[in-house]
């Protein structure tokens, strides 16, 4: 995105926080105040949603100078795993930022109910959906290799790891190996507790948690998939949904967020969804593309068919451009 407003004229100028949003230490707070009170009068000023919902004091007291724009992926509050104490803090916290901002740019129409249940009125939320760039078509393993599976997600405990690993375990028989990519550093909690999930169901042999990777090291890690699998309890817009789509991998996941519309593009479909968080069903997705070459070939074809249409970043750039444009005149 910042490539594409770059390209179309806007001067992008980037601000760095602190990593440790979005449960930012006093230090990290006053970084970012420091951050904002640098920025000139009368600046559009983009945040992320997951840093900017956990700064409001800050976006309040610069919100009259600047034009303070979120752009929210997903509500901290609504994030899996967390304490009622702390999601109603978040709620508090996202309440404030969101309305006291200018404009709320929502990734996804899935956001819009929730944000009005925090009280950002319709007329305020813009919805500028994600882009994806176009990638080389994926080669799959070698003809007598087991069939690969990717999973490409963050160890925490709205991933749905642990979903997976229950349904795989009782696949044993299969010819299957599954890599699992994704930082076990920013909840080490769940990914201890996923890597003592493996051993317990005997199936550290098969499952690999790879950690966080490059770039080059995810685009290999795609290039040899079969299968793309995304057990997510919840999302907006996937985008390991739309990366393996983009590289003509069939997906199997949960039809939550935006997920069903990238996966399933009218006559096109391209992977197998089941409701979050259920094991059988997923144990039988699995199945049916572990042991039924067809049904994979098929639905391989329905990835490259829904390959062309997907949404690009330009298409994205394009869209924010021209919110901008507008809301910069109004």
């Amino acid at each position: 995105m910042i490539g594409g407003l770059r390209h179309r004229g806007w001067p992008v100028d980037v601000r760095e926080l602190d990593d440790s949003f979005p449960r930012p230490t006093p230090q990290a707070l006053e970084q970012a105040d420091h951050v904002l009170a640098g920025i000139a009068d009368g600046t559009i000023v983009l945040i992320d949603g997951l840093a900017g919902g956990a700064m409001a004091a800050e976006i309040e007291r610069h919100a009259s100078r600047l034009s303070i724009v979120p752009v929210v992926h997903s509500l901290l509050a609504a994030e899996i795993g967390i304490d009622r104490a702390t999601a109603r803090q978040f709620e508090a916290s996202e309440r404030r930022a969101l309305v006291a901002a200018a404009l709320v740019v929502a990734v996804g129409k899935g956001l819009l109910a929730p944000l009005a249940r925090l009280g950002v009125e319709a007329h305020r939320v813009a919805v500028v959906p994600p882009g994806i760039d176009r990638a080389p078509l994926a080669r799959g393993s070698k003809d007598g290799d087991a069939l690969r599976l990717v999973t490409v997600a963050t160890l925490n405990p709205g991933k749905g790891h642990d979903v997976l690993f229950h349904a795989l375990s009782t696949m044993t028989d299969r010819r299957w190996r599954l890599t699992c990519a994704g930082s076990a550093t920013r909840h080490a909690q769940t990914a201890a507790r996923l890597q003592s999930m493996l051993q317990a169901l005997s199936l550290a042999d098969r499952v690999t948690l790879a950690g966080e990777l490059d770039a080059a090291a995810i685009d290999a890690l795609y290039d040899d998939a079969d299968v793309v699998v995304l057990p997510t309890l919840s999302e907006t817009h996937s985008l390991a949904v739309a990366e393996a789509l983009a590289r003509g991998i069939p997906v199997v996941g949960t039809s939550t967020g935006a997920i069903p519309n990238l996966v399933e593009r009218g006559d096109a479909q391209a992977g197998l969804l089941v409701a979050p968080g259920d094991v059988d069903a997923l144990r039988t997705a699995l199945a049916r593309v572990i042991d039924d070459p067809c049904c994979r070939a098929r639905l391989a074809e329905g990835a490259r068919r829904v390959r062309e249409r997907l949404r690009t970043w330009e298409d994205a750039a394009r869209d924010m451009d021209s919110l901008l444009s507008s809301f910069g005149s109004g």
